[in-house]
């Protein structure tokens, strides 16, 4: 059985892998539908997806139909300005077919001028805190990548009271004291005001080398199962973490069966190993930041 915790303060008790619904964004209906009852007979209660998943909000309209009740649904809005979030925002219900989003996260704010646009009087802040109280969303979070996001977290809680954030965790990024420092300082502050902590790039290897292999992620996965199975308990063995699969869903099974198994965290040296004998390396370099 998957663990479950308390989705910070938002009431809901949310299996500690969330479905990255990323994964349906280039995917036929009938092959995201069959992803879809994956997620559902193994347990999976929470989906997170964005307006800019390519199809991935198109394709989860048929699933949701039936099981919208049962699922915590988050998505997300890369706009800035409060008009143009309000009708993205509005887009993504209609092409999901329902009438409110549990979560809608502000995506990636990491870049200083953005930051600024989205909580000027006319941004996306407001115009999000707006679509709450008229019950469009249940609950606001914040997303992003790269080395500067733990560090631009933090300054977002503090000018906004958002219930959730989102940032990059795995064993080759925490090998920067910086990042390490800026991550342990979010997750003191999260913890402090039961702010949920979900957590990205479990499973990267790195960024493609060869380009000629099939590509179903951004990155380049790791696919043997002893290092997925480390992966996922390095971040699953913090009781305070969420896991999002990755957008590769040929990995889902292996990232369930390590789930469903026991969450001792691995120990450096074994992390340390697969870095070594994987090749695994850092996705991030602290300036160029990826934006999907």
């Amino acid at each position: 059985m998957l663990p479950h915790a308390a989705f910070g303060r938002t009431g809901h008790n949310s299996t500690r892998v969330i479905f990255g619904a990323a994964a349906l964004g280039d995917m036929s209906q009938e092959r995201a539908d069959a992803t879809l009852d994956l997620i559902d007979s193994a347990g999976i209660n929470h989906i997170d997806t964005a307006a800019s998943y390519g199809e991935s909000e198109n394709r989860l309209r048929p699933f949701l139909a039936d099981h919208r009740q049962r699922f915590f649904l988050a998505t997300k809005t890369g706009e800035r300005s409060g008009a143009a979030a309000r009708a993205e925002l509005e887009r993504s219900l209609e092409r999901m077919g329902v009438d409110h989003v549990d979560l809608v996260q502000l995506h990636n704010l990491v870049e200083p001028d953005e930051w600024e646009a989205a909580f000027a009087g006319d941004g996306v802040v407001a115009a999000m805190a707006q679509a709450r109280d008229e019950g469009l969303t249940r609950f606001i979070g914040v997303t992003g990548h790269g080395m500067r996001i733990a560090e631009m977290h933090v300054r977002s809680l503090e000018a906004f009271d958002f219930d959730s954030v989102l940032f990059p965790y795995n064993h080759s990024l925490l090998c920067s004291t910086a990042y390490h420092s800026d991550v342990d300082a979010l997750r003191q502050l999260c913890a402090e005001r039961s702010v949920a902590q979900q957590t990205i790039k479990s499973v990267a290897r790195g960024r493609w080398a060869d380009q000629s292999l099939p590509r179903f992620s951004w990155y380049e996965p790791i696919t043997e199962p002893d290092a997925i199975d480390r992966a996922v308990r390095y971040v699953l063995g913090n009781g305070d973490l969420f896991l999002n699969t990755t957008s590769d869903a040929r990995l889902l099974p292996l990232i369930l069966k390590a789930a469903t198994g026991s969450l001792e965290p691995p120990s450096d040296s074994e992390m340390n190993g697969d870095i070594d004998r994987l090749g695994i390396t850092p996705l991030f370099d602290g300036e160029a930041l990826e934006r999907i």
